[in-house]
């Protein structure tokens, strides 16, 4: 037969796991924090460039020659 474990004392304190430190959960954070930002900006820049070759696409297809954007003078 297999012994039991022995038990505490009354006086004594169970022993917990050690808390990690809360500058790693932060850092894990900021760390996922800075990847979704990156992900959102380059996400962003792509939907805009995709819609300007988009436009410009539609413009060349319907049988223009005139379909670059001309910005005025300052």
């Amino acid at each position: 037969m297999s012994q039991a474990p022995p038990k505490p004392e009354p006086g004594d304190k169970p022993k917990s796991p050690p808390k990690p430190r809360s500058g790693d959960n932060r850092r894990g954070a900021m760390a996922g924090l800075v990847i979704a930002v990156v992900i959102l900006a380059i996400g962003w820049w792509l939907a805009r460039d995709l819609t300007a070759a988009s436009k410009m696409q539609d413009c060349l297809m319907s049988g223009r020659r005139n379909c670059n954007v001309i910005e005025p003078a300052r």
